[in-house]
């Protein structure tokens, strides 16, 4: 009997475990960041940024550089440069379709101009999704706009899609945010 107890009582435990709370699985965030080619688009700052959905859930990485998958000697965000970045963080909705990408101004070389961040996330029983970011613009206090911090909300965008063709929008799974200009990638691929 008390065999028998003990084996009940595991297979519950196994259960619990394995089932989990579905609000904590996590996902996996890759996000590749172009940088800039002009002249000192390049930065020393320390660079984090938030991805947010539709329904104000959001993922936060405050130091991007300790997702980086370049490598230890890698020298980020510099001039012509696209870096690779990974991680695991809470899962948000469907594709990410609103960044803040903030710089924290430190270093010799604080002004920062990022072209684009791509990102794709998946996780658990959640399909692959893209989105890009056009952010084209200087983060840096000495060059226009002077501001450290920029935020490019396409939720807006998402939202109506989704009412308008909602099983087109949900089943490409990809959001162009910004300007595309003569960047290669677009929504419509």
């Amino acid at each position: 009997m008390a065999n028998g107890l003990c084996s009940i009582l595991l297979v519950v435990l196994f259960l619990f475990a394995t089932t989990g709370d579905s609000t904590k699985e996590e996902c996996v965030y890759t996000l590749f960041v172009k940088t800039g080619s002009v002249i000192k688009a390049g930065t020393d700052s320390k660079i984090s940024l938030t991805l947010g959905d539709p329904l104000g859930r959001s993922v936060s990485v405050p130091n991007l550089e300790s997702w980086g998958l370049m490598g230890t000697k890698h020298d980020y965000f510099e001039r012509g440069n696209v870096d690779a970045f990974s991680g695991r963080g809470p899962c948000i909705g469907a594709s990410a379709c609103r960044l803040n990408l903030t710089s924290d101004g430190s270093g010799s070389h604080s002004g920062w101009f990022c072209d684009y961040v791509e990102v794709t996330s998946s996780g658990p029983h959640k399909a692959c999704s893209q989105s890009i970011f056009y952010v084209d613009r200087w983060l840096a206090n000495d060059a226009p706009p002077y501001k450290l911090s920029v935020v490019l909300d396409g939720c807006d965008t998402w939202n109506n899609a989704a009412e308008s063709d909602s099983n087109q929008r949900r089943n490409s799974g990809r959001l162009a945010v910004g300007n595309p200009k003569t960047f290669a990638y677009s929504a419509s691929e």
